[in-house]
């Protein structure tokens, strides 16, 4: 399967979104997730570092907060690099200290309660510990009906050096916004994590894109990068943790 960077470039509005792979190298893990954003309270958030993992936070924060916008997109438990785009994380994060897997974490989950859009949560892990190469997920409704939920698996068992795949919110824009169908998708991946970031942030709409990281995960170390549009920190961080 070849690769579609075109998917991301031609779609208005895919939402949030999640890349998971491998570097051409073949020497580090990639995550790649980036949040959008219509409204002026989508657009009043930034990604900031907090110890080995990113939260979002707000810029201003006198205006309403959305407790679905607050979360810890990624986290690291062990040889665990989760990657979400909700509060999910914290969910697969506690699984994982108590025995429990990915999966089993995501079966006590749904779609978010964001009616009409029901947005979905989508999910990824990197294990260096485990057998699989990496795992992303989606939970959401079946045809937009809040009384289903489908929970979407996808084992990645090789990872395939210089590809990742992509996993997104939304198809595109739309009213209501149309939930993400089918499987992940192929995009190219590349050895510099800047390259990788510069590559990514301008695929995304220049009008709806608000924050985007980049982290590669090695065997001794992992870097990260983190572009925000609005706010305090704008530019990169590159970050050995």
């Amino acid at each position: 399967m070849g690769a579609d960077m075109n998917r991301l470039k031609n779609a208005t509005y895919p939402g949030r979104g999640i890349v998971i792979g491998q570097t051409p190298n073949g020497a580090c893990m990639v995550q790649i997730y980036w949040i959008m954003g219509r409204s002026a309270s989508s657009r009043n958030r930034v990604f900031v570092r907090d110890g080995d993992a990113v939260k979002t936070d707000a810029i201003d924060k006198s205006q309403a907060i959305d407790p679905l916008t607050a979360y810890y997109p990624i986290e690291v438990w062990g040889d665990a690099h989760i990657v979400t785009n909700g509060d999910q994380t914290d969910t697969i994060a506690h699984a994982l200290q108590n025995a429990g897997s990915f999966e089993s974490a995501l079966r006590t989950r749904t779609y978010e309660p964001d009616a009409p859009n029901f947005t979905p949560r989508i999910s990824g892990l990197v294990d260096l510990g485990d057998s699989h190469a990496y795992r992303l997920a989606i939970l959401k409704t079946i045809v937009g009906d809040a009384r289903y939920c489908s929970r979407q698996f996808f084992d990645y068992e090789t990872a395939i050096p210089g590809m990742g795949h992509c996993i997104t919110t939304y198809m595109d824009d739309g009213t209501p916004l149309p939930s993400f169908e089918g499987e992940p998708f192929a995009v190219n991946l590349f050895n510099d994590i800047q390259q990788t970031a510069d590559v990514f942030w301008d695929l995304l709409d220049s009008d709806n894109r608000v924050s985007l990281l980049v982290k590669f995960i090695c065997p001794t170390t992992s870097d990260l990068v983190i572009v925000n549009k609005y706010g305090k920190n704008n530019g990169d961080q590159s970050i050995d943790i």
